[in-house]
Protein backbone atom coordinates (compact mmCIF):
# COMPACT_ATOMS: atom_id res chain seq x y z
CA UNK A 1 0.00 0.00 0.00
CA UNK A 2 0.97 3.62 -0.44
CA UNK A 3 0.42 6.16 2.32
CA UNK A 4 0.65 9.94 2.57
CA UNK A 5 1.39 11.59 5.91
CA UNK A 6 1.85 15.10 7.31
CA UNK A 7 4.93 15.76 9.43
CA UNK A 8 5.43 18.64 11.87
CA UNK A 9 8.90 19.43 13.22
CA UNK A 10 11.05 21.87 15.12
CA UNK A 11 14.03 22.26 12.81
CA UNK A 12 16.38 23.64 15.48
CA UNK A 13 18.11 20.36 16.49
CA UNK A 14 18.30 18.89 13.00
CA UNK A 15 20.52 19.39 9.97
CA UNK A 16 17.59 19.87 7.65
CA UNK A 17 15.15 17.37 6.19
CA UNK A 18 17.29 15.24 3.88
CA UNK A 19 19.01 12.16 5.28
CA UNK A 20 22.75 12.58 5.93
CA UNK A 21 25.39 10.07 6.92
CA UNK A 22 27.12 12.37 9.42
CA UNK A 23 24.36 14.37 11.17
CA UNK A 24 20.79 13.95 12.51
CA UNK A 25 18.00 14.89 10.10
CA UNK A 26 14.21 14.85 10.13
CA UNK A 27 13.97 12.29 7.33
CA UNK A 28 16.23 9.89 9.19
CA UNK A 29 14.04 9.94 12.31
CA UNK A 30 10.79 9.64 10.33
CA UNK A 31 12.07 6.64 8.40
CA UNK A 32 13.34 4.97 11.56
CA UNK A 33 9.99 5.43 13.30
CA UNK A 34 7.97 4.11 10.35
CA UNK A 35 10.33 1.17 9.98
CA UNK A 36 9.77 0.28 13.63
CA UNK A 37 5.99 0.28 13.14
CA UNK A 38 6.15 -1.62 9.84
CA UNK A 39 8.81 -4.09 11.02
CA UNK A 40 10.50 -3.56 7.65
CA UNK A 41 12.69 -0.85 6.10
CA UNK A 42 10.71 2.23 5.01
CA UNK A 43 11.94 5.05 2.78
CA UNK A 44 9.95 8.25 2.38
CA UNK A 45 9.65 10.93 -0.29
CA UNK A 46 8.89 14.51 0.81
CA UNK A 47 7.12 17.43 -0.85
CA UNK A 48 10.03 19.83 -0.31
CA UNK A 49 13.37 19.57 1.46
CA UNK A 50 14.05 22.12 4.19
CA UNK A 51 17.42 23.38 5.42
CA UNK A 52 19.08 23.23 8.80
CA UNK A 53 17.01 25.12 11.38
CA UNK A 54 13.89 25.51 9.20
CA UNK A 55 10.64 24.39 10.82
CA UNK A 56 7.76 22.40 9.35
CA UNK A 57 4.04 22.41 10.09
CA UNK A 58 2.79 20.75 6.93
CA UNK A 59 5.56 18.69 5.35
CA UNK A 60 3.95 15.95 3.25
CA UNK A 61 5.55 12.57 2.63
CA UNK A 62 4.60 9.36 0.91
CA UNK A 63 5.89 5.83 1.38
CA UNK A 64 5.07 2.29 0.31
CA UNK A 65 4.88 -0.76 2.53
CA UNK A 66 3.65 -4.34 2.60
CA UNK A 67 2.86 -4.04 6.33
CA UNK A 68 -0.81 -3.99 7.29
CA UNK A 69 -1.60 -1.62 10.15
CA UNK A 70 -4.61 0.45 11.14
CA UNK A 71 -4.26 4.18 10.45
CA UNK A 72 -4.40 4.72 14.21
CA UNK A 73 -1.56 2.25 14.59
CA UNK A 74 0.61 4.08 12.05
CA UNK A 75 -0.07 7.44 13.72
CA UNK A 76 0.36 6.52 17.37
CA UNK A 77 3.10 4.00 16.69
CA UNK A 78 5.17 6.45 14.65
CA UNK A 79 4.78 9.24 17.19
CA UNK A 80 5.83 6.88 19.97
CA UNK A 81 9.14 6.31 18.17
CA UNK A 82 9.76 9.92 17.08
CA UNK A 83 11.82 12.40 19.15
CA UNK A 84 10.02 15.29 20.86
CA UNK A 85 10.80 17.73 18.04
CA UNK A 86 9.02 15.68 15.34
CA UNK A 87 5.40 14.48 15.14
CA UNK A 88 3.12 12.91 12.57
CA UNK A 89 -0.09 14.95 12.32
CA UNK A 90 -2.11 12.62 10.09
CA UNK A 91 -1.72 9.64 7.78
CA UNK A 92 -3.97 8.10 5.14
CA UNK A 93 -3.78 5.68 2.20
CA UNK A 94 -3.42 7.19 -1.27
CA UNK A 95 -3.71 5.93 -4.82
CA UNK A 96 -0.69 4.48 -6.58
CA UNK A 97 -0.03 7.53 -8.79
CA UNK A 98 0.18 9.99 -5.86
CA UNK A 99 3.62 11.55 -5.40
CA UNK A 100 4.38 13.88 -2.48
CA UNK A 101 6.59 16.11 -4.63
CA UNK A 102 5.39 15.82 -8.21
CA UNK A 103 1.64 15.75 -7.48
CA UNK A 104 1.80 19.06 -5.57
CA UNK A 105 0.78 22.26 -7.36
CA UNK A 106 1.53 24.78 -4.58
CA UNK A 107 3.67 25.21 -1.48
CA UNK A 108 3.31 27.82 1.23
CA UNK A 109 5.88 29.28 3.65
CA UNK A 110 5.64 31.81 6.46
CA UNK A 111 8.64 33.81 7.71
CA UNK A 112 8.28 35.37 11.17
CA UNK A 113 10.25 38.46 12.24
CA UNK A 114 10.19 39.74 15.81
CA UNK A 115 10.63 43.50 15.42
CA UNK A 116 11.41 45.06 18.81
CA UNK A 117 14.42 46.39 20.72
CA UNK A 118 14.79 43.47 23.15
CA UNK A 119 16.00 40.11 21.87
CA UNK A 120 13.72 37.10 22.45
CA UNK A 121 14.30 34.40 25.04
CA UNK A 122 11.34 32.02 24.78
CA UNK A 123 11.25 32.42 20.99
CA UNK A 124 14.97 31.86 20.49
CA UNK A 125 15.39 29.82 17.27
CA UNK A 126 11.67 30.26 16.52
CA UNK A 127 11.77 33.75 14.96
CA UNK A 128 14.24 36.14 13.36
CA UNK A 129 14.87 39.11 15.63
CA UNK A 130 15.33 42.57 14.09
CA UNK A 131 15.70 45.43 16.58
CA UNK A 132 15.56 48.34 14.12
CA UNK A 133 12.08 49.60 13.22
CA UNK A 134 10.72 47.98 10.05
CA UNK A 135 8.03 49.36 7.73
CA UNK A 136 5.88 46.29 6.99
CA UNK A 137 3.65 48.24 4.60
CA UNK A 138 6.64 49.23 2.48
CA UNK A 139 7.88 45.64 2.48
CA UNK A 140 4.48 44.44 1.29
CA UNK A 141 4.26 47.04 -1.47
CA UNK A 142 7.76 46.30 -2.72
CA UNK A 143 7.12 42.54 -2.73
CA UNK A 144 4.16 42.66 -5.10
CA UNK A 145 6.44 42.81 -8.18
CA UNK A 146 7.46 39.23 -7.34
CA UNK A 147 3.97 37.84 -8.05
CA UNK A 148 3.73 35.86 -11.28
CA UNK A 149 5.90 33.49 -13.30
CA UNK A 150 9.37 35.02 -13.42
CA UNK A 151 13.09 34.34 -13.32
CA UNK A 152 14.17 34.40 -9.66
CA UNK A 153 17.93 34.09 -10.26
CA UNK A 154 18.58 37.04 -7.91
CA UNK A 155 16.98 35.07 -5.07
CA UNK A 156 18.44 31.57 -5.53
CA UNK A 157 21.37 30.15 -3.57
CA UNK A 158 24.70 29.98 -5.36
CA UNK A 159 24.68 26.20 -5.00
CA UNK A 160 21.07 25.73 -6.14
CA UNK A 161 20.83 22.61 -8.33
CA UNK A 162 17.55 23.45 -10.06
CA UNK A 163 17.73 23.32 -13.86
CA UNK A 164 16.34 26.85 -14.18
CA UNK A 165 15.18 29.74 -12.00
CA UNK A 166 11.66 30.15 -13.42
CA UNK A 167 9.05 29.87 -10.67
CA UNK A 168 5.54 31.26 -10.18
CA UNK A 169 4.71 33.10 -6.97
CA UNK A 170 0.93 33.17 -6.61
CA UNK A 171 0.80 35.24 -3.42
CA UNK A 172 3.10 37.25 -1.18
CA UNK A 173 1.82 39.16 1.82
CA UNK A 174 3.73 41.14 4.45
CA UNK A 175 1.75 42.08 7.54
CA UNK A 176 2.38 43.26 11.09
CA UNK A 177 0.75 41.88 14.24
CA UNK A 178 2.02 43.86 17.25
CA UNK A 179 5.80 43.23 17.33
CA UNK A 180 5.64 40.43 14.77
CA UNK A 181 5.99 40.80 11.02
CA UNK A 182 4.75 37.89 8.90
CA UNK A 183 5.93 37.25 5.35
CA UNK A 184 3.62 34.74 3.67
CA UNK A 185 4.64 33.31 0.30
CA UNK A 186 2.89 30.73 -1.89
CA UNK A 187 4.34 29.43 -5.15
CA UNK A 188 4.23 26.42 -7.43
CA UNK A 189 7.77 25.56 -6.26
CA UNK A 190 10.76 27.24 -4.66
CA UNK A 191 14.46 27.50 -5.39
CA UNK A 192 17.10 26.76 -2.76
CA UNK A 193 17.04 29.61 -0.18
CA UNK A 194 14.51 31.50 -2.32
CA UNK A 195 12.21 32.54 0.53
CA UNK A 196 15.07 33.50 2.85
CA UNK A 197 16.78 35.51 0.11
CA UNK A 198 13.56 37.36 -0.71
CA UNK A 199 13.06 38.15 2.98
CA UNK A 200 16.67 39.31 3.30
CA UNK A 201 16.11 41.86 0.53
CA UNK A 202 12.71 42.95 1.87
CA UNK A 203 14.35 43.65 5.24
CA UNK A 204 16.50 46.31 3.57
CA UNK A 205 13.39 47.95 2.16
CA UNK A 206 11.64 47.76 5.52
CA UNK A 207 14.64 49.35 7.25
CA UNK A 208 14.68 52.22 4.74
CA UNK A 209 18.07 51.22 3.33
CA UNK A 210 16.65 50.62 -0.15
CA UNK A 211 13.68 52.16 -2.04
CA UNK A 212 10.51 50.29 -2.95
CA UNK A 213 11.69 49.96 -6.56
CA UNK A 214 14.80 48.04 -5.55
CA UNK A 215 13.07 44.63 -5.49
CA UNK A 216 11.94 45.09 -9.11
CA UNK A 217 15.49 46.10 -10.05
CA UNK A 218 16.89 42.96 -8.42
CA UNK A 219 14.40 40.79 -10.26
CA UNK A 220 15.49 42.30 -13.57
CA UNK A 221 19.21 41.99 -12.78
CA UNK A 222 19.04 38.20 -12.23
CA UNK A 223 22.18 38.50 -10.12
CA UNK A 224 22.26 37.00 -6.62
CA UNK A 225 25.28 39.10 -5.62
CA UNK A 226 23.24 42.31 -5.90
CA UNK A 227 20.47 41.23 -3.50
CA UNK A 228 20.25 41.26 0.29
CA UNK A 229 21.49 38.70 2.77
CA UNK A 230 20.04 35.25 3.23
CA UNK A 231 17.69 35.69 6.20
CA UNK A 232 18.33 33.27 9.10
CA UNK A 233 16.63 29.88 9.03
CA UNK A 234 15.07 30.27 12.49
CA UNK A 235 12.14 32.38 11.26
CA UNK A 236 11.08 30.12 8.39
CA UNK A 237 8.14 27.68 8.52
CA UNK A 238 7.08 25.26 5.78
CA UNK A 239 3.32 25.60 6.25
CA UNK A 240 1.33 23.78 3.59
CA UNK A 241 1.38 21.76 0.38
CA UNK A 242 -1.65 21.82 -1.95
CA UNK A 243 -2.70 18.86 -4.11
CA UNK A 244 -5.54 18.28 -6.57
CA UNK A 245 -8.80 17.40 -4.79
CA UNK A 246 -8.86 13.99 -6.50
CA UNK A 247 -6.27 12.73 -4.00
CA UNK A 248 -8.54 13.51 -1.04
CA UNK A 249 -5.86 14.98 1.22
CA UNK A 250 -6.68 17.58 3.92
CA UNK A 251 -6.71 21.06 2.39
CA UNK A 252 -6.78 23.17 5.55
CA UNK A 253 -3.67 24.53 7.24
CA UNK A 254 -2.65 26.58 10.24
CA UNK A 255 -0.34 29.60 10.05
CA UNK A 256 2.17 29.78 12.90
CA UNK A 257 1.90 32.88 15.08
CA UNK A 258 3.10 34.10 18.45
CA UNK A 259 1.71 36.68 20.85
CA UNK A 260 3.86 38.20 23.57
Amino acid sequence: MKFAACIEYDGSPFYGWQRLSHAPTVQEHVEQALSQVAAEPIQVVCAGRTDTGVHGLGQIIHFETSAERLQRGWLFGSNAHLPDGIAMRWIQPVVEDFHARFSAYSRRYRYIILNRQARPALLHKRVHWQHGELDAAAMHQAAQVLVGEQDFSSFRAAGCQARHAIREITEIQVSREQDFIHVDIAANAFLHHMVRNIVGSLLKVGAGERPLEWIAELLALRDRTQAGMTAPAAGLYFVHVAYPAVFGLPSTYTLPRFVI
